[in-house]
């Protein structure tokens, strides 16, 4: 797995592998241009995320759910507004971003680090303001970003996850029983949001981003303290005044501005017969 670019072409990323009929090989072309929060019709909850000082941020979703765009388009609007430092550490670098009123580092794993830990650790002494982690795929990798996190830097990382529940209990469960009452205080203290995205096709054949946002509310941080995470799911939608929206939300908004029909909102949903309600108007 690995990335390389064609000068004023494109950017691809490349994994080669070998399959049944021999040597195979898989590539995904990453545009050179990084798109902005505006011109990815981001709501503005993401530039506030963007102005926090301290603090974990989590971008999840499925392999080609875009979240790698939606964190460049992040990295991008602080390069243009706050004099900061930032450091990611990737595998690959997809992305490459050019310091403008930021100092952006880019590290990658397998090149300039054999570890994402390792980077991470290491970066904790090179003074930044912001980490980004290509991805939290083990504990003492979320243990690094926790700490980094509570030492007043603001950390960016991405989950394989499909909710802000399932992104939560998915980190706690890294943990052994007699663990999980410490992490959850951890968690709760260091966390300020998690985005979950998926991507869906629009009526003019292009693509939209959709979102659950979970904002790290002192409601949401006493159902983390008290274990009670699966509660969240039902605050998320009486909380849009926070920033916070669920997919169907979203997907209600899309479909609204005719963007998408009825039958890709209900495809779309994870909550299908709820969606079904809300565009017959009985919710």
């Amino acid at each position: 797995d690995g990335a390389t670019q064609y000068e004023g072409v494109a950017r691809v990323r490349i994994n080669i592998f070998v399959a049944l009929n021999g040597p195979a090989m898989v590539m995904r072309l990453i545009p050179l241009k990084i798109l902005t929060l505006d011109e990815l019709n981001l709501p503005l909850v993401f530039q506030d995320l963007c102005h926090y000082h301290k603090g974990l941020i989590l971008v999840t979703g499925p392999t080609g759910s875009g979240k790698s765009t939606t964190l460049a388009a992040m990295v991008d609007y602080i390069n243009t507004h706050m004099p900061k430092h930032i450091i990611s550490i990737e595998d690959p670098i997809e992305f490459v971003h050019k310091s403008r009123k930021a100092m952006i580092r880019q590290r990658e794993v397998g090149i300039h680090t054999q570890k994402f830990d390792n980077a991470l650790k290491a970066s904790l002494r090179e003074d930044p303001d912001i980490i980004l982690i290509g991805e939290m795929r083990d504990r003492e990798t979320v243990n690094t970003a926790l700490k980094a996190a509570q030492t007043g830097h603001l950390v960016f990382g991405t989950l394989h996850t499909n909710s802000a529940v399932k992104t939560i209990e998915r980190i706690l469960n890294l943990y052994n029983p007699e663990e999980q009452g410490p992490m959850r205080m951890q968690v709760a203290e260091s966390l300020v949001g998690v985005v979950a995205q998926s991507l869906i096709r629009t009526t003019d054949g292009k693509r939209a981003a959709i979102h659950e946002i979970m904002i790290n509310t002192d409601a949401v941080k006493d159902y983390i303290l008290r274990g009670d995470v699966e509660e969240i799911e039902a605050l998320i939608p009486e909380c849009t005044y926070d920033g916070m929206v669920t997919m169907n939300q979203c997907l209600y908004r899309l479909y609204e501005e005719g963007r998408i029909d009825e039958e890709t909102a209900l495809e779309a949903s994870p909550k299908p017969n709820e969606m079904a309600q809300t565009l017959r108007g009985r919710i």
